[in-house]
């Protein structure tokens, strides 16, 4: 038998089987994810309350449809989702009662979920193709990925053990040598990438399974004139355990996360029926579903000290979500099926 410790392994594989295998980080039921990394969706309901405001834009672009399909992809522990269920009536009461929400994960139903919200193990298990939107928030920064390095006889895998140590493996075939020709070339002896196929692949999966309406993926991103540019000569694969970033151990113990080369994803997206695109960021997304951040008015203190402090909270909570440096970095990749992304989202497009 294999010792595991001692295994040398590609990074996809060393990923796959640390995040998703028997015991694998996404399968802990102990200090599961929640636990290690921050999340919008567990940083505030004002980001649930974003998402269903734009959902009500895409229910109204779509003339109202019954049932009105909101998924999300990576759904975790169901936090969005239940915050959804929980503000719908008070947010987009017209939408209420259509609302069919689903989400989307390979671990088990959460316990105490509430029974509106279905669970699946995988999207194209929702039948019919639904209409609506399709959430995927930090879902493709999980999808693993090979890591390469440049050699003096080109590039070649990274092969890694369990307690994180490395070495040169083989060359890259054709297939992943057309990816990096494409989206991240390489130059330099010693220059790193991730390559993103797999991510590709899951995102034109997505767009192709939704029969008319929103997909919008967030996550942390790159594009290829800073990958030219040398930003990432690194890599961006690290890992979390405990609310800490750490350095990435494929043992089960942490999240491993390497950054989403979103241009190369959106072009997914278009091979899988997209008919329109809109890259911008989780600041100006959310600015424009109404999350601000400001301060409330000082006079509220004298006349109500409650609500000042309910509103002081409240703007704490929004300028984490908008944050640049943090959450509001993230990258809103937006793309539409048979409806035109609606204007809230895209004043210029």
């Amino acid at each position: 038998m294999v010792d595991e410790e001692h295994e040398w392994l590609p990074w996809r594989a060393a990923m796959d089987r640390a995040l998703y295998g028997d015991g694998g980080f996404y399968h802990r039921v102990e200090g599961g994810p929640g636990h290690h990394f921050r999340t919008s969706s567990t940083a505030s309901v004002h980001f649930a309350r974003a998402l269903l405001r734009l959902a009500a834009h895409v229910d109204a672009a779509l003339d109202f449809p019954d049932p009105f399909w909101l998924i999300e992809v990576a759904a975790a522990r169901g936090a969005l989702l239940t915050a959804m269920h929980a503000h719908v009536e008070a947010v987009a009461p017209q939408l209420a009662p259509r609302l069919r929400l689903v989400g989307v994960e390979v671990a088990a139903r959460p316990v105490g979920l509430d029974p509106a919200i279905d669970w699946l193990s995988r999207l194209e298990d929702v039948s019919p193709r639904p209409v609506g939107l399709i959430i995927a928030n930090e879902w493709l920064d999980n999808i693993t990925v090979d890591v390469v390095e440049q050699t003096e006889h080109g590039a070649a895998l990274v092969e890694v053990r369990t307690d994180g140590q490395e070495r040169a493996g083989a060359p890259v075939d054709t297939d992943q040598q057309r990816w990096l020709d494409e989206w991240w070339p390489l130059c330099d002896e010693g220059e790193r990438a991730e390559i993103g196929s797999a991510r590709d692949s899951a995102w034109l999966r997505t767009v192709a399974h939704l029969s008319r309406g929103l997909a919008v993926c967030i996550d942390y991103a790159h594009t290829r004139p800073e990958r030219e540019a040398g930003l990432w000569g690194a890599g961006t694969l690290t890992g979390y355990r405990d609310g800490r970033q750490v350095t990435p151990e494929p043992d089960g113990s942490c999240d491993l996360t390497a950054h989403v080369a979103i241009d190369a994803v959106a072009a997914a997206g278009v091979r899988g029926g997209a008919d329109s695109t809109v890259l911008t960021d989780q600041r100006a997304a959310l600015r424009a579903l109404g999350v601000r951040g400001g301060r409330p008015d000082v006079e509220l203190a004298r006349t109500d000290p409650h609500a000042y402090l309910q509103a002081l909270a409240d703007a704490g909570q929004q300028a984490e979500l908008v944050a640049r440096g943090g959450l509001g970095d993230f990258a809103w990749l937006v793309q539409a099926v048979g409806v035109a992304i609606p204007a809230v989202i895209a004043p210029n497009h």
